[in-house]
């Protein structure tokens, strides 16, 4: 874990449209969070909007910055700070050396990397692993969880993976990167086709035959009977999503064996997804000899239910006995991994992400 909690690190959330500065020290934010425009159309604007956000937040703390960290989206070499081509930032054709440029500028290390590899990094160190491990430990159970799957379902199908506290990041910094594998309907078709904003849309128009093309909002409402529509097919459009998630996840899961969360703007309709996301991820595969073998080690426990939370964190570890002596040791036959929904939320995950990781590297820096 880290142990420089008190650097104050200056973070930011980069839309499309706007903006949002930020600081953030011990875990918490420090300030009132600025915003400014995005200007996606115009380098020197966008650049200058950039570097007068972390300016404002400099003056509005009581201490100097240690470290600048956000999430940009990509395509881009985030090692080197170089942002590529954006469909939401078309003056960044050609790609933009944003990362040395703020360095030459504030005197600061600058750290950036994806929202889905910061909110996973997120959840691991201030969300989701934490508060397991702590409802394992006052359960009584000698399990402590290391690995998590960070899934954020929303424009795209967002992950990041962190193994053993520490983010994967891959040499080519495409760790984690879900959205290219296979899509569990067409496997010729990548999997962020079926779990996206774009999905739900166009499963909702399929399945409905309506001409108007809804929001994943206007179909969540549909969905509760709240907004007029054909609810089958909006909790049917919800339902595929999960079970295209949930195939995905599961593959990865026999990887990466950890605890898996779930962020994004989709997620709001999680009660509508998470059944078939269950399912998928209980289903089971053959062998050519005939035999039924699950798709997972693990027995899959839906956190969010709170029958299923308490079974998660029993201990159900048995004391054998060690040959030869008097002393026992403890056996964890039963494998267990659980998936629950983000209790920090996206953004905040996202930020505290940028933060945590922006700490490991001042602790170990990046050859």
């Amino acid at each position: 874990m880290h142990n420089n909690n008190h650097k104050t690190v200056l973070t930011l959330d980069a839309g499309g449209t706007n903006f949002v500065f930020s600081a953030i020290r011990a875990g918490n934010e420090m300030i009132s969070p600025v915003c400014l425009p995005a200007f996606p159309d115009h380098l020197e604007k966008c650049l200058h909007s950039i570097i007068s956000g972390f300016k404002e937040v400099i003056g509005m703390i009581d201490t100097d910055p240690d470290a600048i960290s956000f999430a940009f989206p990509g395509p881009a070499d985030y090692k080197n700070g170089i942002i590529g081509d954006l469909p939401n930032f078309p003056s960044f054709r050609g790609g933009v050396v944003l990362g040395p440029l703020l360095e030459n500028e504030f005197g600061l290390p600058v750290f950036i990397n994806n929202d889905g590899n910061l909110f996973a990094y997120g959840e691991a160190y201030a969300g989701a692993l934490p508060r397991i491990n702590e409802m394992l430990h006052e359960s009584g159970s000698n399990r402590v969880y290391n690995n998590l799957i960070g899934v954020t379902l929303g424009t795209g199908f967002g992950c990041g993976v962190v193994i053993d506290n520490r983010l994967l990041l891959g040499d080519n910094g495409c760790g984690g990167d879900v959205w290219l594998s296979a899509n569990k309907f067409d496997h010729c078709l990548i999997a962020e086709e079926g779990v996206s904003i774009r999905a739900v849309v166009r499963s909702y128009m399929e399945l409905s035959g309506e001409g108007v093309s809804y929001t994943p909002k206007e179909i969540f409402g549909i969905a509760e009977g709240n907004v007029k529509g054909d609810r089958e097919a909006a909790l049917k459009s919800f339902e595929r999503l999960g079970e295209a998630a949930g195939y995905t996840i599961t593959e990865f899961l026999n990887i990466v064996d950890g605890i898996v969360v779930i962020g994004g703007g989709i997620s709001n309709a999680n009660k509508y997804i998470l059944p078939a996301l269950l399912k998928e991820m209980r289903g089971v595969r053959e062998t050519m000899a005939g035999a039924i073998i699950p798709r997972l080690q693990m027995e899959v426990y839906n956190l969010e239910e709170e029958c299923e939370r308490a079974e998660f964190v029993m201990d159900e570890s048995d004391k054998i006995q060690i040959p030869g002596g008097d002393g026992v040791a403890c056996y964890n036959m039963k494998k267990k991994t659980g998936v629950m929904i983000s209790k920090l939320g996206t953004n905040r995950a996202v930020s505290l992400g940028a933060y945590y990781f922006a700490l490991s590297r001042l602790q170990r820096p990046l050859k």
